[in-house]
């Protein structure tokens, strides 16, 4: 996973959205970046939105395509490279620096910090690859839930949550800084959660997984609350299913992953790389000053077709 922070964010006149008739939210530089990575075939799969970017690299490259200078950072270094490789056509900057966001020591130190890391490691116990008990039986259930060891909650929780923390106090100071650059702009905090944080249920047995996420939101309310004096604002994004390496288990050569288009959401669909640029430049954008302390949730409307599960 990759994190992002940006500074210099362009103002309301560099900030524009695509014309294309299917893509009304993709910006021009992303279009041609994706034409590019086709081949130069505009009819190709790829641009239907069933193979995409994930989260994190759809957020670079809003932010890039319209202006901004952007900071990534990944403990692998291929994935930077990669990044670099995609984005060069862009008329922002990227800058890439390998570090590993869930350690304190090592964000050193801005108008925008996106705090997009996460892991997730249930994948034995996940219910769609591990098959789910009979959660009638008490036995069952537990036998199949302590498969979890306590290593990968701490290994979670670390990456979702306190990665969140130490970044966001990190830049605290820097972000106060940027955010008196711009007249009638503050500078933005935005997490990335997952919409498995506000459901009741396990999502699909990854309990480390959804508590971080509900940790994560939680953590989002108490810093834009601490905040307040400084000017900065601090807004999440709770996802709902997106292609990434977490959610299809890999990815292609260019960091793209594929899921399935039919899905039982109302939109029926997985996101698409134009939901997520058009959430984030909702938020880091100059139509975004008004925003602080909420939750976003682009899933095609998946909490609707499960109101009782929304907590």
């Amino acid at each position: 996973m990759l994190s992002l922070f940006s500074r210099k964010f362009p103002t309301t006149a560099n900030t524009f959205a695509s014309t294309l008739r299917n893509n009304q939210f993709l910006p021009q530089t992303i279009y041609q970046i994706v034409r590019n990575m086709a081949n130069g075939k505009a009819n190709n799969e790829d641009l239907k939105g069933y193979k995409l970017f994930d989260v994190s690299h759809v957020t670079a490259l809003a932010l890039v395509a319209n202006g901004a200078k952007v900071y990534i950072t990944s403990r692998r270094e291929e994935v930077l490279k990669k990044a670099d490789e995609l984005y060069n056509s862009s008329p922002g900057q990227i800058i890439h620096l390998q570090g590993d966001v869930s350690d304190k020591a090592d964000p050193k130190g801005i108008q925008i910090l996106v705090n997009n890391a996460g892991i997730a490691r249930d994948d034995n116990k996940k219910f769609s690859s591990a098959g789910q008990p009979d959660m009638e039986d008490p036995q069952a259930i537990s036998d199949h839930l302590l498969k979890s060891q306590p290593e990968n909650w701490a290994d979670t929780m670390k990456t979702n949550v306190s990665s969140i923390f130490w970044m966001s106090m990190t830049f605290l100071p820097l972000l106060a800084k940027g955010g008196k650059v711009t007249p009638g702009y503050t500078s933005s905090i935005i997490n990335v959660s997952s919409i498995s944080g506000s459901m009741k249920g396990s999502s699909n047995g990854q309990f480390s997984y959804a508590t971080s996420k509900a940790a994560a939101t939680h953590l989002s309310r108490m810093l834009a609350t601490t905040f307040i004096g400084t000017k900065v604002r601090v807004n999440t994004i709770a996802p709902g299913v997106f292609p990434s390496e977490m959610t299809t288990v890999s990815s292609d050569e260019n960091n793209k992953s594929a899921i399935e288009p039919g899905m039982s959401n109302p939109a029926g669909r997985p996101g698409k790389d134009t939901d997520m640029a058009a959430t984030v430049l909702t938020l880091a954008g100059p139509g975004g000053v008004f925003y602080n302390e909420q939750v976003l949730y682009p899933d095609g409307g998946n909490s609707l077709s499960q109101p009782a599960a929304r907590a």
